[in-house]
């Protein structure tokens, strides 16, 4: 294998605005827009690659815009000269630099996998493990709204041909009750719904709330509260099946979640856990446990869109419940892709890394560079 070194590190800066106009979450929490950080990784033989890291705000998880720009400026310098397809080298090299901060090294992972993929000539999902040849359903994200309303978003997606839907809860019990019935009032066979509360109920308000559902309804509930006992305590309480988000987001937690029987799944977001090579451990550590998952990213464009659907490509059927399409949400398209969607389900391209093209007009002239 020919020697490949980082020669140069850019940041890119853009403003993804959200294609519904306002995205409400529990707690008040309202989003617009939404400050994304792509990054291109350039080897000393001209071959690039690309990711992208998009905090959804400042106020959804330890994360926010200006502090992915600022780890890359601590943990770029420290990358120049290194192979890029060393991702685990890469990743020490990144740990050693920075601690923590995983939105801030997801970029670059990805944009290292990217590269690794066009060298050997092969997508990234064969370097993860191997596609699975299936078919990927695409969950829909319903914003939290008046019932009435999410019902018909819910109905809007399922005409498009979603297969999931994750339905957005957070306020008082009886208005939450009221969304869920409404949301699933229509639901078809084979259809899957998760009712995601993003960390914004209290153990009391949740078993309210859960107390005031129609009988029989199928769901999954997803992250519905903000702290670690909070959640544990939850599930004892109820039968209804748990997957975790948030709290989700290392490897010792995950191994912890496993340990503590705390969950049935959890949602694996590449920014939110470090980029692809952590996205690829934390796989395998759910499917020893038997755990399902779905594939998803906190927010973000088509070039975040990839890494989901890459590392999504590698999970058995059995185990992946879906991938959402970040493209839907953000009215700004930042690449040309060919990730087609078909009948709701979508599969990664054969073409050789993730298989993305940047629009550099959109993109424009890079806020920092590493040389």
């Amino acid at each position: 294998m020919s020697e490949l070194k980082i020669a140069r590190i850019d940041v890119f800066k853009v403003d993804l605005p959200y294609a519904g106009g306002v995205y409400l979450l529990s707690g008040g929490r309202e989003y617009m827009t939404f400050d994304a950080t792509m990054v291109r990784v350039t080897t000393q033989t001209g071959l690039e690659g690309w990711g992208e890291s998009t905090p959804f705000g400042s106020n959804y998880i330890a994360s926010h815009a200006l502090g992915v720009r600022s780890g890359i400026a601590e943990i770029a310098p420290h990358l120049i000269g290194l192979d890029p397809r060393r991702v685990d080298r890469i990743n020490d090299a990144m740990d050693a630099a920075l601690l923590g901060h995983e939105h801030a090294k997801t970029a670059i992972d990805v944009a290292c996998w990217d590269v690794f993929g066009k060298s050997v000539d092969l997508p990234v999902c064969e370097l993860l493990g191997g596609r699975t040849n299936v078919k990927m359903p695409l969950i829909s994200s319903i914003r939290m709204d008046e019932p009435e309303n999410m019902r018909r978003n819910v109905a809007e997606h399922r005409a498009r041909g979603y297969r999931g839907h994750s339905v957005k809860i957070g306020g008082e019990p009886a208005e939450d009750a009221a969304r869920i019935a409404a949301a699933l009032a229509d639901k078809k066979t084979g259809e899957y719904f998760i009712v995601d509360a993003n960390g914004g109920l209290t153990v009391e308000t949740a078993l309210r709330m859960l107390r005031l559902l129609p009988h029989g309804l199928d769901f999954v509930l997803e992250a519905p509260c903000a702290t670690w006992r909070e959640c544990l305590s939850l599930r004892r309480r109820s039968d209804i099946p748990v997957i975790w988000d948030e709290l989700a987001a290392s490897d010792a937690s995950i191994a912890q979640l496993i340990a503590d029987d705390a969950a049935e799944g959890f949602g694996l977001k590449i920014s939110k856990n470090g980029g692809l090579t952590r996205g690829r451990r934390h796989r395998d550590m759910a499917l020893a446990a038997g755990y399902t998952m779905s594939v998803q990213d906190t927010i973000g464009s088509a070039l975040a869109f990839a890494a989901i659907v890459h590392m999504g490509q590698t999970i058995p059927e059995k185990y992946l419940r879906c991938v959402v399409d970040l493209r839907a949400m953000v009215a700004l398209k930042t690449a040309d892709e060919a990730f087609h969607i078909i009948d709701g389900r979508v599969e990664a391209p054969d073409t050789p890394g993730l298989g993305i093209v940047p629009r550099m007009d959109v993109l424009g002239e890079p806020v920092a560079s590493y040389s």
